[in-house]
């Protein structure tokens, strides 16, 4: 269906050398986009890029860490000047981890201020001027599912990931009509280094996980990808403000009294 197509569209993905940025590029260039890649890791963004050229799509990597502020203009010019322009900007890159709420420290959540929400903000800001010479375009910030529920252990993080949203309803609010702003809240993705923890250092943490999922799995890179090129496409041309939850359908059910079908 060419509503949910990506021909001919530029995107620019920060954090796409692995993980969630890395499946959403191979979404897009599945449905035919192009895709400028943003990583710290050279290796890892070199090698996803060249990766995608073998298979006949167009990528290029921009090794960076998005965390520099100076930095980012740069990083806007590099894709439009290899691609003659841009259509969609991915803001991925994101998280810090954050210690216990008597260990947390005021730099803890200005670090994460400033990876989730000062970082996308700026980028999105460059980008904006190149964004209005294309119909349809899009911005398009990973928050997370944790957003508006209480857990325990991460209120830095979190903290960020919420600021993040509003973020994407306010740039949604200030850039419409011409540009749309919208956010994927994914909970749990099966990510190489999701699975290497899981594995190493809490394999009782799969069990907890797929018992609070109704759909019985963690998602994986893909299905967050597919949700990206969806949002990112003209079939979603009249969705713009939208916080897209992805957590496979939460169980709140105190005890399992109903086995599954």
């Amino acid at each position: 269906m060419e509503a949910f197509s990506l021909r001919d569209k530029v995107a620019l993905i920060t954090g796409g050398g692995r993980g969630i940025g890395e499946g959403v590029a191979r979404c897009f260039v599945e449905a035919g986009a192009t895709v400028a890649l943003v990583a710290r890791t050279a290796n890892e963004v070199e090698a996803v890029a060249a990766d995608i050229r073998s298979q006949g799509g167009k990528a290029i990597s921009i090794i960076a860490d998005v965390t520099d502020l100076d930095g980012l203009p740069e990083l806007v010019e590099k894709a439009v000047a290899e691609f003659g322009g841009l259509d969609i900007l991915v803001n991925n890159a994101g998280g810090e981890i954050s210690p216990q709420f008597l260990d947390t420290r005021p730099q803890h959540l200005q670090d994460a201020f400033h990876f989730n929400v000062v970082v996308p903000f700026e980028l999105s800001r460059h980008a904006v001027p190149h964004l209005l010479e294309r119909p349809g375009a899009s911005i398009l910030n990973m928050c997370s599912d944790i957003v508006g529920i209480q857990t325990r252990g991460s209120l830095a993080h979190h903290t960020g990931k919420a600021a993040e949203a509003q973020l994407t309803l306010s740039m949604a609010a200030d850039l419409g009509p011409k540009i749309r702003v919208n956010a994927l809240l994914p909970a749990q993705v099966e990510t190489a280094k999701l699975q290497e923890f899981i594995d190493v250092k809490a394999p009782h943490l799969r069990e907890i996980l797929l018992k609070q999922t109704r759909m019985r799995r963690n998602a994986t890179p893909q299905d967050i990808g597919y949700a990206a090129v969806y949002l990112c496409s003209p079939a979603a041309s009249w969705i713009t403000g939208s916080l897209f939850r992805m957590n496979g359908g939460l169980v709140q059910e105190h005890a399992t009294k109903f086995p599954d079908l």
